[in-house]
């Protein structure tokens, strides 16, 4: 599937598309092959910033000059700026992360850090969230600066030709574990890597194939989180004599009553989702989602087990409430000893409007008063759930774009579960928009892959998302 025309795409030619493929595939897998896992493990602690020397190696072979920083040791960010003729505005911003979660090797069918390629796909841990996006932002850099070396033109200080405004390529350590050594450190002490009139992050224009119709969620918002650590006090003894206040016991009734799905409740954003998918989709799936945004919800919810994919129902439901996972659990020390103490880790996401007393006010009530009082809830970290705007130039820009490269598809703006750096960018007053385009395989389970076993990119993807992405920058910046 091509683009338009008029598309900036289609000012190269296919020869040139196929090496930057190519180029890109190679980068994507270069940067698998550095396990940049976070927390960093003590055999290997620098591996972020081993990372971000790589990135900084390939902007500087592309003949710019990076800045690399590294606010805590092993912990490093890349920073590039691409100058346009001045005339166009604030700066266009590139954001990605570089960091990874674990992988247990022992889960995965291809080594999560060889990034093998089979059967069209590169395996690895990365290959979603997100060192695939990096590969194709630092692919844009690099078309950016060929044509301006073909000008005659030095990258590093010279214009590109055709850009009026920058662009800034910023790609941080730390994102996956609060972004306290990256976007959180830079935003407060760099703030220039980041000001711009917007900025294109992680997870959006991700298609969706849902009864035969492709969707194109762009990410222009995401939920907040909300961590706690719930010490559990209970009364130790001997394992002899069961006690109904045995730490680990109380522990799993925290858990159960925590683990319970809370009341829904639509957002505008949400609405808007609901409402547009709705109108795109056969009548028998639309009447799920408008169902969803009901007085009667518990009915939208059986016919969304009955009829829908399990993946995207769980994604659903998951934007439509303020949710609370049990995530960690630690008690004990011996088989035959009760333990007194134990711990649960529970990881809140909470839509607009849920303030951090809110949702802890929101456990308390589902732990009752009794089981509370046996409790102490320690909050770890807290960040305000983000929206950036459902329209506008950059957000037109990327529907049209979208629908550009794919006739068929239906681009809708929509909010994320998680969250990403964009907490940072958005503290700036930088509009902020996950669109990391990507034409899937129907039956790719891509929103399993994140954080998940056996993540995986396809290369046929990676080939449709770079001219998109390339298409967004060349027009927004010209």
């Amino acid at each position: 599937m091509t683009a338009s025309a008029t598309a900036p795409s289609c000012e190269l030619d296919e020869t040139a598309w196929r090496r930057a493929t190519d180029r890109l595939v190679e980068t994507t897998r270069e940067l698998i092959r550095i396990p940049s896992v976070n927390p960093p493990s003590p055999d290997a602690p620098n591996l972020e910033l081993v990372a971000a020397r790589h990135i900084a190696d390939l902007l500087v072979d592309a003949r710019l000059e990076p800045e690399l920083i590294e606010p805590v040791p092993g912990r490093g960010s890349v920073h590039a700026r691409l100058r346009g003729d001045g005339t166009g505005g604030a700066p266009l911003l590139l954001l990605s992360h570089l960091d990874v979660v674990p992988a247990p090797a022992e889960r995965w069918s291809h080594d999560p850090f060889a990034a093998e390629l089979a059967d069209g796909y590169i395996y690895g841990r990365g290959a979603v969230d997100m060192k695939s996006m990096v590969a194709m932002e630092l692919g844009v850099v690099r078309l950016l600066t060929d044509a301006a070396r073909a000008a005659g033109r030095d990258p590093a200080s010279d214009p590109i030709p055709g850009l009026r405004r920058d662009l800034l390529f910023t790609c941080t350590a730390d994102e996956e574990a609060g972004a306290g050594a990256g976007a959180k450190w830079i935003a407060e002490q760099r703030p220039d890597w980041l000001r711009a009139a917007g900025a294109l992050n992680e997870c959006g224009a991700i298609a969706m194939t849902v009864a035969g119709r492709r969707l194109y969620p762009i990410q222009v918002a995401e939920k907040g989180y909300a961590a706690y650590r719930i010490a559990v006090r209970g009364t130790s003894g001997h394992g002899s004599m069961p006690r109904e206040d045995n730490a680990a016991v109380l522990a799993a009734e925290v858990i159960r009553r925590l683990a319970v799905p809370g009341p829904t409740r639509i957002t505008p954003v949400m609405a808007r989702f609901l409402e547009q998918a709705a109108a795109a989709l056969p009548p028998d799936t639309a009447a799920i989602l408008q169902g969803l945004t009901s007085e009667a919800p518990e009915r939208a919810e059986a016919a969304l087990a009955a009829a829908c994919d399990p993946m995207y129902a769980r994604a659903l439901r998951a934007l439509v409430r303020d949710t609370i996972s049990p995530n960690v659990v630690n008690a004990g020390v011996k088989y035959n000893v009760i333990p007194g103490d134990a711990e649960v880790v529970v990881d809140c996401r909470v839509l607009a409007g849920t303030t951090e007393p809110d949702i802890r006010a929101m456990i308390v009530d589902r732990l009752g008063s009794a089981l509370t009082a046996a409790c102490e809830i320690e909050l770890i970290v807290f960040g305000e759930p983000v929206e950036a705007p459902a329209e506008g130039p950059l957000f037109d820009l990327l529907v049209e774009t979208i629908r550009d490269h794919d006739p068929e598809g239906i681009p809708l703006p929509a909010m994320a579960p998680f969250g990403t750096d964009a907490k940072f960018t958005q503290l700036l007053g930088v509009p902020t928009y996950g669109f990391s385009p990507l034409m899937l395989d129907p039956e790719e389970r891509f929103l399993e892959r994140f954080h998940g076993v056996d993540e995986r990119v396809s290369v046929d993807s990676l080939r449709w998302g770079l001219p998109v992405l390339y298409d967004v920058v060349r027009r927004f910046c010209s």
